[in-house]
C-alpha cells in the first residue's frame, strides 16, 4: 500500500483508541468452546425483555419495511406523559452514547476545553479527543466527582462539563444540594451534561432529579437511556432533555432515522410497564446486597455503589483474576483503561449468576 490513510484522518481521531465494550458471550464461546457462560460485564438488565416490550416489538414487525418516524413523535409524547417534559426539549438517540456524541459534535471545536472527573465514563475523553478539544481532568474525591475541583477547572475556554450521576464505573453519586450549588456557580455559557444512565436504581431522597433541575438551569443537558433499568440494551434508545434552543441545535446534527421503529415502540411500552421496572429495582437491590456481603466475606474491598454494578478492589493487579474467571465462563469487567488496574466491575445478575461469580472469585483467589 503506497498511501498511509491514517495521515488523512483528523489529529484527534489518529490518536484515539477504540472503545472497549464488555467481552461478548459469543466471542468467549468461540475462543474457549465454553457454554453456560455468565456475563456480568456490561451493566445489562438480567431480567431480559419485559412482556409488554415483546408484544410491542411483535406488533411493529409488520411495518419493518418502512422508515421509522424521524421525529419520534410517539416516544417523545410517552416521555412527556411519564416525566412531564416537553417534546420540543427532547433529542432522541441510538442509546445515550449517541446523544453524548451529538452534544460534542454540536458544541466542540479544536481549542475548546472539556472538564470531567478522573474515573468518569470513558466515552467523555473519547468524544473530547475526537473533536480536537482539550480534556481537563480533575482529581476524584472518594472515587467520585469533586465538584469544587471541577468548578475551579472551568476557564473562558471551557465549553462542556461532563458529570455522571451515578458514576460509571465507580457507582458513586452526588446529592442534590451539592449539584445544585455547583450549577449555580457555572457560567451560563458553559454547558453541563448530566449523564443519568443509572438514575432509576437510586432510592434516596437526597438524590437529584436532573429532569427537574433542567427547568431551573438552561445550560444543563440531561441524558438518559433505556439500556439499563428498562432492559433495552440491544435496541439502543436514549434521549437528552435540554432547552428548546439547545435541542434545536442537536437535531440539526442528529441523523433523521437514528432510532429504529422497533426500538421506539419498545421504549414506549417500557415506559408504561411499571411492574417490570419495580421488579428490576427490587432484583438489583437484593443482588447488590448478595454481592457486597459475599465480597466482604471473601475479604475483598469494594466501592459502595447505587447503580446496577459494584466495583471490587482485588488488592493486586486484576487482569490475572479477570482472565482466570474468563476461562471458567464468568465475564466481568477489568478497569485498567480507567486507571484502576486493581479493580473489577461486576454487574448485578440473577441470584444464581451472582453466586457463581462469588464462588469463582473464592476459587481464583
Amino acid at each position: 500500500m503506497s498511501c498511509d490513510f491514517t495521515r488523512l484522518a483528523v489529529p484527534g481521531v489518529r490518536a484515539l483508541q477504540p472503545y472497549q465494550p464488555g467481552k461478548p458471550v459469543e466471542e468467549l464461546e468461540r475462543e474457549l468452546g465454553l457454554s453456560n457462560i455468565v456475563k456480568l460485564a456490561s451493566n445489562e438488565n438480567p431480567l431480559g425483555l419485559g412482556p409488554r416490550v415483546k408484544a410491542a416489538i411483535a406488533e411493529s414487525l409488520g411495518d419493518g419495511s418502512r422508515y421509522p418516524d424521524a421525529s419520534g413523535f410517539q416516544l417523545k409524547h410517552a416521555l412527556q406523559r411519564r416525566f412531564g417534559i416537553w417534546p420540543e426539549q427532547i433529542t432522541l438517540g441510538n442509546g445515550s452514547n449517541d446523544v453524548l456524541e451529538l452534544i460534542a459534535r454540536t458544541f466542540l471545536q479544536p481549542g475548546d476545553e472539556v472538564v470531567y472527573s478522573r474515573y468518569a465514563f470513558v466515552v467523555y475523553p473519547l468524544l473530547t479527543q475526537a473533536c480536537g478539544a482539550r480534556a481537563v481532568v480533575t482529581e476524584a474525591k472518594d472515587w467520585g466527582h469533586d465538584l469544587e475541583a471541577m468548578r475551579q477547572a472551568i476557564t473562558d475556554a471551557t465549553r462542556l462539563v461532563f458529570i455522571a450521576n451515578p458514576n460509571n464505573p465507580t457507582g458513586t453519586w452526588l446529592k442534590e444540594s451539592a449539584l445544585r450549588d455547583f450549577l449555580r456557580q457555572v457560567p451560563e455559557q458553559v454547558l453541563v451534561v448530566l449523564d443519568e444512565a443509572y438514575t432509576e436504581y437510586v432510592d434516596d431522597a437526597a438524590f437529584p432529579d436532573g429532569l427537574a433541575l433542567q427547568a431551573e438551569f438552561p445550560n444543563l443537558i440531561v441524558t438518559r437511556t433505556f439500556s439499563k433499568a428498562y432492559g433495552l440494551a440491544a435496541l439502543r434508545v436514549g434521549y437528552a432533555l435540554a432547552s428548546a434552543q439547545i435541542t434545536d441545535l442537536l437535531n440539526r446534527v442528529r441523523q433523521p432515522f437514528n432510532v429504529n421503529a422497533l426500538a421506539q415502540a419498545a421504549a414506549c411500552a417500557a415506559l408504561d410497564d411499571s411492574d417490570y421496572l419495580a421488579e428490576t429495582v427490587t432484583l438489583n437491590r437484593s443482588g447488590m446486597e448478595q454481592l457486597t456481603q459475599g465480597l466482604s466475606r471473601l475479604g475483598i474491598g469494594y466501592i459502595p455503589s447505587v447503580a446496577n454494578f459494584v466495583t471490587a478492589d482485588m488488592g493486586r493487579p486484576a487482569a490475572p483474576v479477570y482472565e482466570a474467571m474468563l476461562r471458567q465462563g464468568v465475564i466481568v469487567r477489568p478497569l485498567a483503561n480507567y486507571g484502576m488496574p486493581d479493580h473489577l466491575r461486576i454487574s448485578i445478575g440473577l441470584e444464581a449468576e451472582n453466586q457463581r461469580c462469588l464462588d469463582l472469585l473464592q476459587k481464583v483467589l
